[in-house]
């Protein structure tokens, strides 16, 4: 199977609700480091996974509407606990609809799968692993 992996960075504030989640309940900032791996198992015609600038693009694309957002008013996400693991599966079908939408290039078609990465830390992260 070949991959790449094209990373950015998204800036949001939140707040969780649940007793498991500690402080983590009060509303606070976050900063997660955001990788998308796209995979398939052969080359495309050009001999590559996909564009690494297209890919770069539409992440960027795709994190836009978060980026310096207050979660807890995103419509996307009314009466949802916006953890790491829940951000990571949207930004992931975000970037599969992309992908269905041609927005990857026509190869992009021969893609199998995505996992997208949130970094909370340099010591914690969260991924989300789809087919396509």
């Amino acid at each position: 199977m070949f991959s790449i992996t094209v990373r950015d960075h998204v800036m949001v504030a939140h707040s969780l609700r649940g007793e498991v989640f500690g402080p983590a309940q009060q509303r606070h900032g976050a900063t997660f480091l955001v990788d998308a791996t796209f995979r398939r198992p052969e080359l495309d015609p050009d001999g590559i996974v996909v564009d690494i600038g297209l890919a770069t693009a539409q992440l960027a694309e795709t994190l836009a509407d978060l980026n310096h957002r207050d979660l807890d008013d995103h419509p996307e996400f009314a009466g949802v606990n916006t953890t790491t693991e829940f951000l990571a599966r949207a930004i992931a079908d975000r970037l599969a609809d992309r992908i269905g939408a041609g927005q990857l290039g026509g190869n992009a078609g021969g893609l199998t799968g995505l996992t997208v990465t949130l970094h909370e830390s340099h010591i914690a992260w969260a991924s989300y692993e789809r087919d396509l």
